[in-house]
């Protein structure tokens, strides 16, 4: 009888946690004095909120009038609506200079929203005109715009678009070396910009160059004064150029009409804006 009521005593003190049992007790009995106790924890369930850790940068606010995403330029001087693209054959590629940082008054990407075949690319080099492209290329078939002193005028008086060879002369047989041209490519920035685009780049010495005549001076008048008397913008370029090969006067219409309305929103912005040297 007693063994049985000392065997019940081990057992009820052997699952009672340390603090209800005598330790003491518990060594009578024979057993440790020391018991493991089970805790059941409860899970961290405190709400999330929004609130930053303290100490963390606050967030700026979003900007009620953002960047147009097409042409990049303020909501103000967007001309972006109405643009319909032309399906053009003769391919147009645009180079900026990465300090070509003209944001309100630079034509560059408004011109590339103009045709379907069409690309902007920014940067000082590349290694060859197949790589901006992505696909192999002969730049023999491509011309760019010429940045030297030749002018069109004083070679051959009744065109505004010559093509020359490096010494600077007239090739022959125009039109038909206008017809071969598979791409046109401009180069944007300053004139100084433009300049070290040319020399950074040896594959553009394969190219076709060919140079503008144009009847009047470039439309930004009095806003940019340009270095030439013959500078264009580079939207005016590419509407004289793609105008006269792929034999659409429509075009150079529409890049002009889309021009003259960037300056006038401008000039609405900038009532008292004066003139602008590019160098």
């Amino acid at each position: 009888m007693l063994r049985r009521n000392l065997a019940e005593l081990r057992s009820i003190l052997a699952d009672a946690p340390a603090p209800v049992a005598d330790p003491q007790l518990r060594v009578a009995v024979g057993l440790s004095p020391f018991a493991i106790v089970a805790v059941r924890v409860r899970a961290y369930t405190a709400p999330m909120t929004d609130q930053p850790a303290a100490g963390a940068p606050p967030v700026p606010p979003a900007d009620p009038n953002p960047d147009c995403p097409r042409c990049l330029k303020p909501p103000a001087l967007c001309v972006c609506e109405g643009i319909a693209r032309t399906d053009n054959k003769v391919s147009l590629l645009i180079l900026q200079h990465p300090q070509e940082q003209d944001r309100e008054l630079g034509t560059a990407r408004l011109t590339v929203l103009h045709f379907r075949h069409a690309l902007i690319k920014i940067g000082l080099s590349w290694p060859s005109l197949s790589k901006i492209l992505g696909r192999t290329t002969d730049p023999q078939r491509w011309a760019i715009l010429y940045l030297g002193s030749v002018k069109a005028a004083a070679l051959l008086p009744d065109r505004d678009v010559v093509v020359v060879n490096r010494n600077g002369n007239a090739v022959d047989h125009q039109d038909q070396v206008l017809r071969e041209i598979e791409g046109i490519i401009l180069l944007d920035g300053t004139w100084s910009q433009a300049k070290a685009l040319w020399w950074r780049n040896a594959w553009m010495l394969k190219c076709k160059r060919v140079v503008l005549g144009p009847k009047l001076p470039s439309r930004y008048g009095k806003l940019r004064r340009e270095p030439r008397g013959d500078g264009l913008s580079t939207i005016e370029a590419a509407a004289m150029l793609m105008a006269r090969l792929e034999r659409k006067p429509e075009i150079e219409t529409a890049l002009h009409a889309c021009f003259e309305r960037l300056l006038a929103r401008y000039r609405a912005a900038h009532p008292n804006a004066g003139a602008r040297r590019r160098r």
